[in-house]
């Protein structure tokens, strides 16, 4: 595990990714909050560029945001290069930055990502690297107008050492020292839990962090998935309220960690998730006679459900690991594949769980024995009351293209409190 940044991702078809970009450009102008232009409360999303076909810039619902980030640039062998590959069109990215700006929204690029991070210890491991790092970072951001970088990285193969932490500090602070870079919006995606020093325990002074970064994104999802030993809520709000064994992360417990540690609440932005974890769960464990779905059942993980269109497929990953169907669901792809209405209500069909504790939600379809922990508007309107409670800069959402006619992004502003949203 890198010590410095890790981040982490039926039958009866309701709707084509055709009308999906119909009921965005159609649906979302109508009517529906605005952002204020005069708070510093953050309304983000990242921008997949490798859905840009079925989901181009032309329909992002741009009035809503604050920022959005392009995902992503990667680290390569060369300190002096990064490169847009991946399905990260160099092309793509300039369309994708003009939008922004004409839309008044700050245009940022994530460096690094999932697969991207290879390199990035390297990269700042030596202070030649760091300053010529640097260079590439600011030159990326001069090249295409950026107003800023999001780092990023994930994968368990890159490149790491025990210092990694203490040269990403290094390097930030190098990059607020340059001209360019001081002018620059510097944010990281984070873990739950602060980042590891170099002796491999959690940080528990991240001041000097809080200094040249503008803000953090608290990573809250992916805490349960087919890696897990039972079903779980994918993006929990709140874990404090389950028992010890079911305890695995959450929003409420990742603020507390990083404030602890001196992150401000201010420079805090929650992490949310438009997409959900699916599990094959046998009828008999999926819930009890009443017909209430079990929090956390046992599943197959031999029998790992394919998500939507836009799930990963079996293959190869870039450490060499065979790998099958991702599982994932966006929520679009909920409707799409008929779990839920296109209200985002659950399907006559279905059966359906909201989680008080870890308020999120659950969908289960017995005869394909799929079972699905996801968030809907009422998760994302919970998430929103956290944020306004806790005094969060806000929210950023993995990603753009998962909703469905801004279903959850409008929850969630609308929770956020009064003055963050115009109607």
């Amino acid at each position: 595990m890198t010590p410095f940044i890790l981040f982490s991702l039926l039958a009866c078809p309701l709707v084509s990714a055709k009308s999906r970009s119909f009921n965005r450009t159609s649906v979302h102008h109508n009517s529906q909050p605005r952002i204020t232009t005069n708070s510093s409360f953050v309304s983000a999303a990242w921008y997949a560029a490798w859905h840009e076909d079925d989901f181009p810039p032309a329909v992002v619902s741009w009035d809503k945001y604050t920022h959005l980030t392009y995902s992503f640039a990667v680290t390569t062998p060369d300190v002096n290069t990064l490169a847009l590959v991946d399905g990260s069109n160099p092309e793509g990215l300039p369309v994708f930055v003009d939008t922004a700006h004409q839309n008044g929204v700050k245009a940022l690029v994530s460096v690094g990502g999932w697969t991207g991070s290879l390199y990035y210890s390297t990269a700042i491991g030596s202070a030649k690297n760091r300053t010529a790092f640097v260079k590439t970072i600011t030159s990326f951001a001069t090249k295409y107008a950026l107003d800023g970088i999001d780092f990023e990285q994930g994968i368990g193969c890159n490149a790491i050492n025990p210092n990694d932490t203490s040269n990403f500090l290094a390097f930030l602070q190098e990059v607020r020292a340059d001209p360019i870079g001081r002018n620059l919006i510097l944010t990281a995606a984070t873990s739950i839990a602060p980042w590891r020093g170099p002796d491999g325990n959690y940080l528990t002074d991240v001041t000097g962090f809080a200094k040249v970064l503008d803000w953090i994104a608290i990573m809250n999802y992916d805490v349960w998935g087919s890696w897990s030993s039972t079903v779980g809520p994918n993006a929990p709000l709140n874990d404090t309220c389950a028992s010890v064994d079911n305890q695995q992360g959450s929003a409420v417990t990742g603020v507390a960690l990083w404030t602890a540690a001196g992150m401000p609440v201010n420079q805090i932005v929650l992490g949310v998730a438009s997409y959900g974890h699916s599990f094959h769960v046998d009828p008999h464990d999926a819930g009890n006679d009443r017909g209430i779905i079990n929090a956390y059942p046992p599943f197959n993980a031999s029998m790992q459900p394919s998500g939507d269109e836009w799930d990963d497929v079996p293959g190869t990953d870039v450490c060499g690991n065979e790998t099958g169907p991702g599982g994932i669901f966006n929520f679009w792809g909920l409707v799409e594949q008929g779990f839920l209405t296109l209200w985002g209500t659950p399907a006559y069909h279905t059966t359906y769980r909201f989680d008080s504790c870890s308020q999120t939600a659950y969908v289960y379809h017995e005869k394909t024995s799929v079972m699905v922990s996801f968030d809907n508007a009422r998760a994302f309107s919970a998430k929103g009351q956290f944020i306004r409670e806790t005094k969060l800069r806000g929210f950023a959402m993995w990603e753009a293209g998962g909703d469905l006619d801004d279903i959850l992004l409008d929850a969630i502003l609308l929770d956020a409190g009064k003055g963050y949203v115009l109607t």
